[in-house]
């Protein structure tokens, strides 16, 4: 029997849920806070440790061991139990954040962050899939607010808690913060969480989950190095795209073949499924890009404190968080929710051509006006495409459907950054050669990122010309971001709206008289 825990009464939670879905978000909050606040402490970290060469790996390892672990969990889930899965990757987050905070250099900061990453890929993974069997879709919708709110509180109080914990505790403390956090989660969790117990006679396809590993990490390091570290025409970018496409090719021949495949291929034949995947790694590029240029767009040209970096982003995160609640609350009273795609899409579409159109002269109104726009349009995509995977998929397939739509994501993300960044860079240089001469192509060598307070040490002339190549950088950047989004309009517009599981009262009123009555405990039994 699928792993479920029906509501006591339609609309209405037991407060045992509640407390599982408390303890669940403080597991979300640990995920999507860890690299806002060590991003935070990296400059002291070096500072202590040394090893200015290595830094970019302390995060890119965290990054490729959360990617390549990330279908795996979802697949121990659905084939062991999800409440195991999801306390082993608890534990091993925890674990690797405590070896992280006490790192005596910078190798051995690499190894306990890949750690720590391995745990991350679980907790996502564990939170949807645990959502996806404690609620049916219909109700689920009034739960994308909390959690649009946990990624806007990490995107805003990350760097603030960052900078606060460094300066008054130490950056060690910037990994023990992870400790007592993790601790309530895994209690409530393991006390409340009660879901039928499963043991699956099949192996695991540990030929699969290689070639799987293999393919996403040549993708992270292609899209992680290329442009920066490596020419994207280098030979060691070319030898990881042709590893990555060797391994993925090989991967997808073999899914066909394997007894108990990782990602098993039957998920893409739901249209919505393969609809919704696409909809969030186009969703995961442009957010992404969208974090990583705002803020250094209002810092460089609009001359805001780096210190407040989060507030910077509020009115996006702000937008996405009303609409994502009201998405959800309007899903959950009607059932239907094809509108929200394409409504998000648009709307993502015009927040992303506005945001191009910035220069000089915008001023912190108007561009703030613009991200309201952007975070309406992710607002109506961020939950509502993890909710319509999830009921395009057997119950059985809960653990890999939740998996395949984080790991879309994250990929998106991935390649939203590293194509961004390129198109980002090569504008600034650009535009400083052609106002500065040489000494302009000079100066972007040394730095392409200046905070407001570096600018103002600069002369005139060259603060003027850095202001100029950063707005047409952000206005390139963004408007890549708009033309990739019209694939998720187009995606939109294919999607069929399927009723949702459980949907309405009279539905759940015939679910209590039949799934419940063949229920093993559940949550509300064991309080």
């Amino acid at each position: 029997m699928a792993d479920t825990m029906p509501p006591a009464k339609a609309g209405e939670q037991p407060r045992s849920v509640r407390v599982v879905l408390l303890a669940l978000m403080i597991a979300m909050l640990l995920a999507m806070l860890d690299n806002m606040i060590v991003g935070t402490a990296m400059p002291t970290i070096v500072g202590e440790l040394g090893g200015l060469q290595h830094l970019s790996w302390v995060v890119t390892a965290y990054t490729l061991a959360t990617a390549a672990s990330t279908p795996l969990w979802g697949k121990f889930g659905d084939m062991y139990g999800r409440k195991g899965s999801f306390l082993a990757s608890i534990v091993i987050f925890l674990i690797g954040s405590a070896l992280s905070g006490m790192a005596q250099n910078m190798n051995e900061l690499i190894g306990f962050r890949a750690l720590q990453g391995l745990g991350a890929g679980g907790l996502m993974v564990g939170v949807m899939a645990i959502i996806g069997d404690l609620i049916p879709p219909r109700e689920r919708g009034k739960y994308q607010g909390m959690m649009a709110g946990i990624m806007a509180l990490a995107m805003i109080g990350g760097p603030l808690i960052g900078g606060t914990i460094t300066d008054h505790w130490g950056w060690r403390w910037a990994f023990y913060i992870n400790l007592p956090l993790g601790v309530v989660a895994l209690a409530a969790v393991s006390a409340v969480l009660h879901l039928p117990k499963k043991r699956a006679k099949a192996r695991i396809d540990y030929l699969g989950a290689a070639l799987l590993t293999v393919g996403i990490t040549s993708i992270v390091l292609v899209t992680t190095w290329g442009g920066s570290q490596y020419a994207w025409t280098s030979a060691r970018i070319m030898e990881l795209i042709a590893i990555g496409v060797a391994a993925l090719v090989g991967f997808v021949f073999w899914q066909t073949k394997a007894a108990e495949p990782v990602v098993p291929l039957h998920i893409f034949r739901s249209r919505n499924f393969s609809l919704m995947a696409t909809i969030g790694f186009i969703t995961g590029f442009v957010m992404f890009g969208a974090v990583l240029f705002l803020p250094l767009y209002q810092q460089s040209v609009q001359g805001a404190s780096a210190t407040n970096s989060g507030l910077l982003l509020l009115p996006m995160l702000g937008a996405m968080l009303v609409v994502s609640m009201i998405a959800g609350r309007v899903t959950t009273n009607s059932g239907r929710y094809k509108v929200f795609p394409l409504v998000g899409s648009v709307l993502m579409i015009t927040g992303l051509y506005l945001l191009s159109l910035m220069n000089t002269d915008t001023t912190r109104l108007t561009s703030g006006l613009y991200m309201a726009v952007l975070g309406a349009g992710m607002g109506c995509l961020m939950q509502v495409t993890m909710l319509v995977a999830q009921n395009s998929v057997e119950m059985r397939d809960m653990g890999v459907a939740s998996s395949t739509s984080t790991l879309s994501r994250t990929l998106g993300s991935s390649f939203g950054v590293a194509i961004m960044g390129a198109l980002f860079n090569n504008r600034v240089q650009h535009v400083m050669l052609e106002r500065l001469g040489s000494h302009g192509g000079k100066f972007t060598e040394k730095s392409a990122q200046l905070d407001a307070k570096s600018l103002q040490k600069l002369p005139a002339v060259v603060r003027e010309a850095y202001q100029h190549a950063v707005s047409a950088g952000t206005h390139s950047a963004f408007l890549l971001g708009s033309v990739v989004a019209v694939v998720a309009l187009l995606a939109a517009v294919f999607v069929k709206e399927v009723p949702l599981r459980g949907a309405g009262p009279d539905k759940q009123a015939g679910d209590a008289t039949g799934d419940v009555a063949d229920a093993l405990p559940t949550v509300a039994e064991a309080v």
